[in-house]
């Protein structure tokens, strides 16, 4: 989910300032952050948890444009 939001993102079909790229931001970094949880690798797990968090932030939180 996070690489393709990229990839979107590069070929400027997605905006960085889209509802669906901080969506689909959110998203991917949770799936990354649990399946860390499960395997127990702890330095990803904290990447992840902070990826999500700002995701889930810009989602809410910045202004859209039309």
């Amino acid at each position: 989910m996070l690489l393709i939001a990229f990839v979107l993102n590069l070929n400027k079909k997605l905006s960085a300032n889209s509802r669906w790229y901080s969506g689909m931001n959110f998203v991917g970094a949770g799936l990354c952050c649990y399946s860390s949880y499960l395997i127990s690798f702890y330095p990803f797990i904290v990447l992840e948890a902070i990826w999500a968090s700002f995701a889930i932030y810009s989602f809410v939180k910045v202004p859209r444009g039309t």
